[in-house]
């Protein structure tokens, strides 16, 4: 006969409705009683029922997460932070890719309603802001990830996009920069802003110009893109001698075409990227990026989330909250000192 949830009850001498929120997780629960009830639970070989756990609870256990796109690595370590969270809480995940398309996100919250997921985390920071009302108002708790429309959640966990930009900003003045530009996402939105203020802002705390010719933007975030940009950069009169990229893919991109173009990274031209996902410390040469703490903010968007369930499982209200990640510079090869005549601004 198989084990049932009173058996392991009785062994740990507490009631069935503690070790059933122990097995969930419930912060309520002390952390000694949940490891006692959880290894007596293993012992016992105690497996519970996902279907009748669904109808007494009104939970699936599943839980939704939306980004902008599966291929982008970015989300990958972002979903490995989610997922660890969740999977030793019982819980497993719905992944959907909007792919920056309004009919793919209504498509998405349909079928997550549907699918009846009991919370949904947003990472695609595009995410429209009818679409979040769409999700709030059948009853999900949701928790935004670097979302551009942080008015529209009350619930929401951001990495310091200002401050990195503007630590990689500083980097290159430091080398002896004067003439850098931004290569950003158009299709970003705030957190493209954000990265473009950081920039902004260090430029002008050095007294340096910011020339609008050196502020391009490009319809999304791949190499592709990066690499077209190169053209650009290079048709200028005055051509920068740095390019602070939006991010990590359109800075390999830039790699790739300064290769073909026979520009000598980064001797002839610096470059940085954001994000420091896995690919950006074996290109050619190593790139100089802003480590995003991306495992970090999946488990803290998770534990976020699973608050808020069980906060509503209690019949309480959680306060808004908002959380403010920091991440860090990681000099590598693709920055050094500019030539020496390559400052001339008259040139």
């Amino acid at each position: 006969m198989a084990t049932t949830i009173k058996d392991v009850a009785r062994r740990t001498g507490v009631s069935h409705s503690t070790v059933s929120r122990a097995l969930r997780g419930n912060t309520l629960i002390s952390s000694e009683t949940t490891e006692r009830i959880r290894q007596a639970a293993q012992e016992m070989g105690y497996q519970p029922s996902a279907a009748a756990r669904s109808l007494k609870t009104n939970r699936t256990q599943v839980l939704g997460v939306i980004v902008s796109s599966i291929a982008d690595p970015f989300f990958g370590e972002i979903l490995n932070g989610i997922e660890a969270c969740v999977q030793e809480r019982g819980y497993s995940l719905f992944i959907a890719a909007s792919q920056h398309d309004p009919v793919k996100e209504r498509q998405i919250v349909q079928t997550m309603m549907e699918q009846r997921t009991d919370g949904v985390i947003i990472c695609s920071s595009s995410f429209s802001a009818e679409q979040g009302r769409q999700l709030l108002s059948y009853g999900f708790p949701v928790v935004a990830v670097n979302h551009q429309a942080a008015e529209n959640f009350h619930y929401s966990i951001y990495h310091d996009d200002v401050d990195g930009s503007r630590q990689i900003t500083q980097h290159l003045i430091a080398l002896g920069h004067r003439k850098i530009a931004y290569l950003g996402n158009a299709r970003s939105g705030r957190t493209t802003m954000d990265r473009l203020s950081g920039f902004t802002q260090a430029m002008q705390a050095a007294g340096l110009e910011v020339r609008q010719e050196y502020i391009y933007h490009v319809q999304g975030g791949d190499p592709a893109l990066g690499a077209d940009s190169v053209a650009y950069f290079q048709q200028l009169a005055v051509r920068p001698t740095a390019i602070v990229c939006f991010n990590d893919t359109l800075a390999i991109g830039v790699l790739k075409a300064c290769n073909q173009a026979g520009i000598r990274v980064p001797d002839d031209l610096s470059v940085t990227g954001f994000d420091n996902i896995t690919y950006s410390a074996f290109t050619s040469p190593a790139l100089t990026t802003f480590d995003q703490p991306k495992y970090s903010i999946g488990e803290e968007a998770a534990n976020l989330l699973l608050d808020l369930l069980h906060t509503k499982d209690d019949g309480h209200e959680e306060a808004e909250r908002v959380k403010v990640l920091q991440g860090k510079l990681l000099v590598r090869a693709s920055t050094a000192a500019p030539r020496p005549d390559s400052q001339d601004i008259h040139e």
